[in-house]
């Protein structure tokens, strides 16, 4: 059985020099948290393709989803500091959403987990 109070060789950054099991796996699970939601991928590939996008962009560019469930997944990554928006005093009201600088540092992290999906061997047909 793993002891969790081990400390991992591991740190993201390199600063922490303290970590163990337990905390990596809290943070990795908070991480998932804010990432988790049927649409908030799709989103932040948006944002990474075209760094600001009206909220009308957004609905056009992802038909699938409902006005409503994209406004909720809009405020949670806004809640969560990923996403960023701007609205402009005019009529009718203008809405922008832009990646923070944090958001887009997440960038890198989903390639390589994009990378390490691919390196998955499909199972053999039964």
């Amino acid at each position: 059985m793993a002891r969790t109070h081990r400390k991992v060789g591991y740190s993201p950054t390199g600063k922490l020099k303290d970590v163990t099991p337990d905390m990596a796996a809290r943070g990795v699970e908070e991480a998932f948290r804010m990432l988790e939601g049927r649409w908030k991928m799709v989103i932040l590939f948006q944002l990474f393709a075209l760094p600001v996008l009206r909220f009308s962009e957004l609905e056009r560019a992802i038909p699938a989803v409902s006005q409503k469930m994209l406004i909720q997944q809009l405020r949670e990554l806004e809640r969560d500091g990923i996403v960023e928006r701007k609205i402009y005093p005019q009529v009718p009201p203008k809405v922008e959403y832009t990646l923070t600088e944090w958001g887009r540092a997440l960038c890198p992290a989903l390639d390589e987990l994009l990378e390490w999906a691919a390196l998955r061997k499909p199972s053999p047909p039964a």
